[in-house]
């Protein structure tokens, strides 16, 4: 992918979700039982980092461990959301690219269906390599995103996208795709940007950026099927 075009799907995905933040947080009032069984990474007094946090929810995972916990978003809506609804934890608007926090600065970094959207593998690089520096020495960075091989619309939309790219009609690299997000009536608002990892490319890209992949798995069934890695700094 071109780079000005990936600073455009950046801007893009930024304006998609400042756009549809309060629908996007209805739809994320649950905690599943992943999040539940990730944030047993986290152990009590420790500095964790939510990047990518949304509407703020894995704060009621670490809540009752004393976590230092900060929430940062690119979104400034969704941001502003997750302060009504926890005031009492920290939440900042932040590039995810150029993290505003000191090296060495986090014990667990939190990236919950967030790499996904960062297109291109140079941003791709760019961000395990800024979790990577604030993270301490032998500190963890937690990945999850969606394995969208493993469920039906998923692949259908690569391969109507990988279709439109070899016979030139998509800028996009392969592998990517835009994902409708549709109001209440069904109508269409905005086509979210998503790259659609295989776990062997997830592996490989956390490698590249110096991190030691401690475990990884895939789970779920269609439609919330997902990989997850756990690397070490």
């Amino acid at each position: 992918m071109e780079r000005s075009y990936a600073e455009y799907i950046l801007k893009k995905t930024k304006d998609d979700y400042n756009l549809i933040a309060e629908d996007f947080s209805r739809a994320r009032r649950f905690i599943s039982q992943d999040l539940k069984t990730l944030g047993e990474y986290t152990l009590a007094g420790e500095r964790a980092l939510d990047l990518g946090c949304g509407n703020g929810r894995l704060f009621e995972v670490l809540r009752d461990k004393k976590v230092d916990y900060i929430g940062a978003d690119f979104s400034e809506k969704l941001i502003e959301i997750a302060k009504k609804r926890y005031p009492e934890a920290k939440f900042q608007v932040t590039d995810a690219l150029n993290l505003s926090f000191p090296s060495n600065f986090f014990d667990k970094i939190y990236a919950v269906s967030v790499l996904q959207h960062i297109p291109s593998k140079e941003f791709q690089l760019q961000f395990l390599k800024e979790a990577k520096r604030v993270l301490k020495p032998e500190g963890l960075l937690i990945l999850r995103v969606w394995d969208l091989w493993r469920r039906k619309k998923g692949r259908k939309l690569i391969f109507k996208y990988t279709f439109l790219k070899l016979i030139g009609k998509s800028k996009l690299d392969f592998k990517d795709i835009f994902l409708p997000w549709k109001d209440s009536r069904g109508q269409i608002l905005i086509q979210r940007y998503l790259h659609c990892f295989t776990k062997r490319e997830l592996e490989k890209s956390v490698k590249e950026s110096g991190l030691k992949i401690k475990e990884s798995w895939r789970w779920g069934k269609d439609p919330r099927s997902s990989i997850y890695l756990i690397a070490e700094k």
